[in-house]
């Protein structure tokens, strides 16, 4: 059970629709509710569907994979590693291939610096290992 509930509005419920199909429903799942424990995450997570993944992820016009390219350009420019690696698991399940994510961070490494490409390829290394490991 929750400590805290969500304001389940049409937004909050786009956004987390959205949020669902890109990370996966049981890791989604438990994401939601561990951030249902704190109402200050919980408050973070409502905005987050509200203005990022309804807002904005559900929005006509760009692919899904597109949005992932540019968010996870935009987080290995930034040095954003947590945030990068949820991103690249999300960018994974919205059709982007490892060969992909390669490009873009190579991409990365001419417009944002050396130091950004390798930061985040070591994120994605991290997480395909990860991945491969849950695969057997």
């Amino acid at each position: 059970m929750t400590k805290y509930s969500y304001d389940e509005n049409e937004a909050f419920k786009a956004g987390r629709d959205v949020w669902f199909e890109m990370r996966g429903p049981a890791a989604a799942q438990v994401a939601l509710d561990q951030a249902a424990e704190h109402e200050m995450s919980r408050d973070l997570r409502q905005f987050l569907f509200e203005h990022c993944f309804a807002a904005v992820w559900a929005r006509p016009g760009l692919e899904r994979s597109t949005r992932s390219i540019i968010t996870i350009s935009v987080l290995a420019a930034a040095g954003r590693i947590e945030e990068l690696k949820s991103h690249i698991r999300m960018g994974l399940n919205n059709g982007l291939t490892r060969e992909q994510l390669k490009e873009v961070f190579l991409h990365v490494g001419v417009y944002a610096g050396a130091p950004a490409a390798v930061a985040a390829v070591r994120a994605a290394m991290e997480e395909f290992t990860a991945l491969d490991k849950a695969k057997g």
